[in-house]
């Protein structure tokens, strides 16, 4: 290997020491003591020998790479112009990210599970690997309970405290929506609002718990003639509320009847007794309403006006 191989290695391994020594000889100038600090650290035969050792241990595989790719020269070399072991920028400047071939898809892990602790590794390291995984384990049940454990808090909050309906609050949510989907697809919907008859005389015949059994009913019996997609909310009170999607005026009207019949003509039982209730309705087609609740107030409306009417 020549002087000049030496000097551009040592260039690229920042070696700049070295290449001070193996330049030219200039005329011999007047040492002066220094310090162990100020003076800088030159690179003896054995060190430049290690470290040429090093360099071509490390760029082996580049080496043997370029030798099966020009295959057919023994002594080296190949037709066309030489091929160096390294370019420029392999050694001394960052790759190009943009330019960066990623690795094929085999060598790639498939998946953090598969990360496991290899046989030749040292102990500590497997026990490290074996710990990371158990954690990684136990977060994912961790954030399975708690995904349930949010999805039954908001089944909860939905809900109402006493009947299978949701709540107030729920039933105008999906009012709400309901009417995104009207003013954007032109659909129909209506609201029917129930306000239950001969509540007030079941509490006070047979106590609040004889009450509570006329409410459950009466929301069973709503959900049980609803189809999928329509909602049932209790307002407050004995009063109820139900959300017809994809359903006209004439329609809506002639299902309140229904439900009106049916409420009538049931029982419930309660402490060994068939009591019986009934309701009003009061039908209200969707008409660009500024709201839910103005909507819903004007079903409220529309239900007092059947009860008095009925008197």
């Amino acid at each position: 290997m020549t002087n000049a191989t030496i000097i551009k290695l040592s260039e690229r391994m920042g070696l700049d020491s070295h290449h001070q020594k193996m330049a030219a000889p200039s005329a011999p100038t007047p040492q002066t003591p220094e310090s162990p600090a100020e003076t800088p650290a030159r690179a003896t035969t054995a060190s430049m020998q290690s470290l040429l050792a090093h360099y071509f241990e490390s760029n082996a595989p580049e080496a043997s790479a370029l030798s099966v790719t020009d295959a057919g020269s023994v002594s080296g070399s190949v037709s066309g112009p030489p091929r160096a072991l390294t370019t420029p920028h392999s050694e001394t400047r960052p790759k190009n990210p943009e330019t960066t071939v990623p690795p094929p898809a085999s060598v790639l892990p498939a998946s953090p599970s598969s990360l496991v602790a290899q046989p030749d590794w040292p102990p500590a390291a497997r026990a490290l690997v074996d710990s990371l995984m158990r954690e990684n384990e136990s977060l994912r049940e961790q954030l399975q309970q708690q995904a349930l454990h949010l999805q039954s808090a908001q089944g909860q909050a939905d809900s109402d405290v006493l009947t299978p309906t949701l709540n107030r609050r729920a039933f105008l949510r999906e009012v709400h929506r309901a009417m995104a989907d009207c003013r954007r697809y032109g659909e129909d919907a209506c609201l029917l609002y129930l306000d239950m008859d001969g509540f007030k005389g079941i509490n006070d015949a047979y106590g609040h718990s004889a009450g509570d059994a006329a409410l459950i009913y009466v929301a069973e019996t709503l959900n049980a003639s609803v189809r999928e997609g329509d909602s049932v909310g209790r307002i407050g009170g004995d009063e109820f509320a139900i959300l017809l999607r994809h359903a006209d005026l004439k329609s809506s009207r002639i299902k309140a009847m229904r439900l009106e019949a049916e409420l009538m003509m049931g029982t419930f039982e309660y402490g060994g007794l068939y009591l019986k209730t009934g309701g009003s309705f009061g039908v209200r087609a969707y008409a660009a309403q500024a709201s839910a609740e103005a909507w819903l107030s004007e079903a409220d409306a529309a239900m007092f006006l059947v009860k008095k009417s009925s008197r």
